[in-house]
């Protein structure tokens, strides 16, 4: 079954997620469970936790289809400690917050070198820090998702993401997320029916098929291998509707959450239902 649905405002306070995705028609979304440009916010009350988990029955969600997203402003390989150091309490309070609202997954771009410390160690730095946060929380898994590869960002090859989760101790909590749009302007030639098929393929050979939890749903404004992270509407950039409709019907996105972060929100009702009506029977 496909689980299709958007990144859901919290306007109003978090509890709000649940009835706005309902509105749309989602089947799951993804959320920020704080402000997703600031460091610190305020603590959920008991009202947020239980207003949250009651609206997320009462509109029939699961929490294994929800995929919150952590701040932007993390950085989990930072080369420098004051900055890596804030950045790990950051990431340590998202997944307790998600843990206080009884959610399974966390999104997150795994982190950027800054050009000041070596690729590698970037690398090792970010395993670390999932590996902390890991430790201090339970039953929420570390979903990293591919980049697009612009600037000095990590993860946008799948080298780079395997080795990541092969420094992480408990690889039972830790996933993937396949971006569409930063595959595609990574190198990952998913537009062609050979290229998809070559790029999962080749996710299965270097990371395996069994850690992809979700994937982002975004067309590309930019072009493939361009490293230019700009989302467009589904069916509007240079992916076009090919690819979307080989994950529509393809058994190997079945039962995850399959998440719009497509620029205008204001069709993600319609882009949902242009995606189920792509399911070939």
């Amino acid at each position: 079954m496909k689980i299709v649905g958007a990144h859901i405002s919290t306007s109003g306070g978090v509890e709000n997620a649940p009835i706005n995705a309902f509105q749309i028609g989602a089947k799951g979304f993804a959320l920020f469970t704080k402000n997703q440009r600031q460091w610190v916010a305020k603590p959920f009350s008991a009202e947020n936790i239980s207003g949250f988990r009651d609206n997320l029955d009462k509109y029939g969600y699961s929490a294994d289809f929800i995929l919150p997203h952590d701040s932007y402003l993390i950085n989990l390989g930072h080369p420098e400690k004051e900055g890596l150091d804030k950045s790990r309490e950051a990431f340590l309070d998202e997944m307790q917050r998600c843990e206080l609202l009884g959610l399974k997954l966390l999104n997150f771009h795994p982190g950027s070198h800054l050009n000041k410390i070596d690729p590698e160690k970037s690398l090792l730095r970010i395993a670390e820090s999932i590996n902390i946060a890991l430790d201090k929380t339970r039953g929420v898994t570390a979903v990293i998702e591919n980049t697009a590869g612009q600037g000095s960002n990590l993860g946008f090859e799948f080298e780079q993401l395997a080795f990541i989760i092969e420094n992480i101790e408990d690889k039972s909590r830790v996933g993937i997320c396949f971006d569409t749009c930063h595959g595609f302007v990574a190198g990952y030639d998913i537009k062609t029916s050979n290229g998809f098929d070559d790029t999962f393929g080749k996710f299965d050979e270097i990371i395996g098929l069994n850690y992809l939890k979700a994937l982002h749903l975004n067309d590309a404004k930019k072009g493939l291998g361009s490293k230019v992270d700009r989302h467009e509407s589904i069916g509007k950039g240079e992916l076009g509707l090919d690819p979307f409709i080989r994950i529509m019907n393809s058994p190997l996105f079945d039962n995850m959450p399959l998440i719009l972060e497509t620029p205008d929100e204001e069709i993600w009702s319609e882009e949902i239902k242009l995606l189920y009506s792509l399911i070939r029977n």
